[in-house]
């Protein structure tokens, strides 16, 4: 229960950050002959530049605020929220077009002033930073490319609009006003030093190096690293972080990996990584020695966040079983005694990843493996095709509904299974799925 109140907690903090700013404009003395539209206009800007503001906390990693909701959930509702601050955002000027014809003319070459040029380059800024944002592989875009101009471009816009709420000054002429944005301003910068400066500091004074490079099925490979000179990290089984390689921690070139090693083990970690883009096909050419750098651990897609459970349900598609086996290693290492069941799903036995250990780990823990084959040889004798509803009613034990099921792999597949247990009356709150589609 402690995770739910300080979710609600958190929850409660982003829209106090963001309906403030929108209450302190009608402190004091108000313009006057400004009208419903026009205030709300206001409103709308104003809220806007607030969740702007905050967008750069969303995604800043802090571990205490993400705790409750796990990172990937936080940059989710990053995602999802984007779009109700473009709605904001493009709302804004409509209203004032439509409802004050004079705004027309305010636009016009001669008589616009910088500030409100300003405010035109902020809006056109963030329609460009969603756009790329939501169809980025549809454009081409190399994701370290589009991080870097989204960073880049994401700081302009938030500015611009600073300049304009500070130049146009209707709603915050008095000093206690000015006040407030000077203080959002100044977070924003101390976040900024933060992010950029003192965390990749941090970084670089407890550094990893590559240990090995392990070859596994499915097309991928083990990357394991080691600590130097210094304890490395503790993490929960199932955990992930941020990794660089072939760069500094501050270049701003880093990638999520689960991790797949026990939690029990923590003197190095390992992250099996599939050949899907220019980064993770360079991983199997790591040479020993080579300067690794982490940031983490993140995520609340964890086997110890629910401890107490009868036994767990893990739900694999492809290279979703990493961080399936750092909790199916952690639980062997730990000597557990609960029954558990594996669904893994997979093209052909020659693409499932870990294929041989998980044989081993039936010796070692009480695991049911149910292996599901699209594409199976002749001579296969296990379930075929996609995970079904019916396939979860043949394989799941009676006590189905007091387990906790972990879920990860495409989001297709995720998707799927989740509305098939729960179409079987799998509660909710049971089921739990790490999501790695950020963008």
């Amino acid at each position: 229960m402690r995770y739910f109140y300080w979710g609600l907690f958190w929850i409660s903090v982003y829209l106090i950050l963001v309906i403030f700013p929108c209450l302190v404009m009608f402190y004091g003395k108000m313009p006057g002959g400004s009208g419903f539209w026009w205030d709300f206009s206001m409103v709308l800007g104003f809220a806007a530049a607030s969740m702007m503001a905050i967008m750069f906390f969303l995604t800043a990693r802090f571990k205490r605020a993400s705790l409750p909701f796990g990172v990937d959930i936080i940059y989710y509702f990053h995602k999802q929220i984007s779009l109700l601050l473009l709605l904001f955002i493009l709302a804004h000027p409509l209203i004032l077009i439509v409802s004050e014809p004079v705004v027309v003319e305010m636009l016009k070459p001669k008589l616009l002033n910088r500030y409100m040029a300003a405010g035109i380059v902020s809006v056109v800024l963030v329609i460009f930073i969603m756009v790329s944002s939501l169809w980025r592989k549809q454009l081409g875009l190399h994701y370290d490319n589009w991080r870097i101009a989204h960073i880049f471009l994401s700081a302009s816009s938030f500015l611009l609009a600073l300049v304009h709420i500070l130049g146009v000054s209707h709603y915050i002429a008095t000093p206690e006003k000015r006040i407030v944005w000077s203080a959002i301003m100044g977070c924003w910068f101390l976040l900024l030093l933060y992010v950029r400066l003192v965390k990749p500091i941090s970084q670089m004074q407890k550094p990893y190096e590559v240990a090995k490079v392990i070859p596994e099925r499915g097309n991928a490979y083990t990357l394991v690293v080691a600590p130097v000179q210094h304890a490395g990290i503790r993490f929960l089984p199932g955990q992930f972080v941020w990794l660089a390689m072939w760069s500094s921690p501050f270049s701003i070139r880093e990638h999520p990996f689960s991790i797949s090693s026990s939690a029990e083990e923590p003197e190095e970690l390992r992250f099996t990584i599939k050949e899907l883009g220019d980064f993770t096909r360079r991983v199997k050419d790591a040479p020993s020695g080579l300067p690794v750098y982490i940031d983490g651990p993140y995520g609340a897609f964890s086997i110890d966040r629910y401890a107490a459970a009868p036994g767990y349900v893990f739900i694999a598609g492809g290279i979703g079983i990493a961080p399936i086996m750092s909790m199916l290693r952690t639980l062997a290492g730990r000597k557990d005694k609960r029954s558990h069941v594996l669904f893994f799903a997979g093209g052909n036995l020659d693409k499932l990843t870990f294929y041989e250990e998980l044989l081993e780990l039936q010796k070692k823990i009480a695991l049911h493996m149910i292996i599901v084959l699209e594409k199976p040889t002749e001579n296969w004798q296990g379930e075929t095709g996609f995970l079904t509803g019916e396939m979860f009613g043949r394989h799941l034990p009676e006590n189905r509904n007091e387990l906790e099921y972990f879920i990860c792999g495409p989001v297709p597949m995720i998707h799927l299974a989740e509305k098939e247990l729960n179409r079987l009356g799998i509660p909710l709150h049971h089921l739990h799925s790490e999501l790695f589609d950020f963008v």
